[in-house]
């Protein structure tokens, strides 16, 4: 074989080889290409990842684990300046829808402690109250306030039975946040049992004595008057005539609002770890 002939095989090999390599990169290239406009591409689970992390408000880790505490709550979470409106003893066919109707008007929010057996009666109630951004408080079956003197048997049907027929009542997976014992008779196996099921024991601050109907302006100033003890203000939209309380409580949203005060929830859980300062207080 002459020396030419060596030289044009040679040739030939190379451009096979160079041809060959560029068939294989061509198909690399497709490959890719077509892996990330299936969704399948490390690029794809990139930007997956990053659109999760979005989703969940850029929390890539765990949340930090909550508890709640045995501790009666005063505070609200919404800070110092905000005031916790509650309303108990309901819900009532005919004062629970002008109460909702007053805190609609002014922005407000509030927490509703029900009686067990009336949640059970006006489910369409408390749909309502959840619906409007509420929160729902256990306030037992029978509102006995003389509980505290019973057997710790009797505090835990009182207060289980009633947070299943009020979240029953709620629906959609509405939970039940707080407990508050009827007449404030707490007691520390009350409170734990509370607690483990979910719900802050929850006091109060301010008593209007709107129960006692006292007058309107009684009740407000009655708020006025003894807010500077604590966020915690309890009204009642049941247990009778409550057209007293509804009055008020349209002159105290107003009156809260010209002082720059919000509405809030009282708190709830904490992080996991040593109670906070407000949480040992079980006045």
């Amino acid at each position: 074989m002459g020396f030419w002939t060596r030289m044009n095989e040679k040739g030939i090999r190379a451009r096979a080889v160079v041809a060959a390599s560029a068939v294989a990169v061509a198909a690399t290239v497709w490959g890719v290409a077509t892996a990330v406009e299936s969704g399948h591409g490390p690029a794809h689970q990139n930007v997956s990842r990053q659109k999760e992390a979005g989703n969940r408000g850029g929390q890539a880790g765990p949340q930090q684990p909550q508890r709640i505490p045995e501790g009666i709550a005063h505070a609200s979470e919404g800070g110092a300046n905000a005031v916790n409106i509650t309303i108990d003893d309901g819900p009532d066919p005919r004062w629970t829808p002008a109460v909702l109707d007053v805190l609609k008007k002014y922005g407000a929010k509030a927490t509703f402690c029900m009686i067990g057996p009336q949640a059970k009666a006006h489910p369409d109630l408390v749909k309502k109250v959840v619906a409007a951004g509420h929160r729902l408080c256990d306030h037992t079956m029978d509102h006995d306030t003389a509980m505290d003197k019973k057997p710790v048997a009797y505090q835990e049907q009182q207060i289980l039975d009633a947070k299943r027929l009020i979240e029953e009542a709620a629906g959609a997976g509405a939970k039940v946040d707080y407990y508050r014992a009827p007449g404030g008779a707490f007691t520390p196996d009350s409170r734990r049992i509370a607690a483990a099921h979910g719900m802050r024991p929850l006091g109060w601050n301010v008593d209007t004595k709107d129960f006692g109907k006292p007058g309107t302006a009684a009740i407000v100033d009655a708020v006025k008057r003894e807010l500077g003890n604590g966020p915690t203000v309890l009204f009642h939209d049941g247990g009778g005539n409550r057209a007293q309380t509804v009055d008020a409580l349209d002159r105290v949203l107003a009156w809260l609002g010209e002082q720059g005060r919000p509405t809030g929830f009282p708190v709830h859980a904490v992080p996991e770890g040593p109670e906070g300062p407000e949480a040992p207080d079980a006045s």
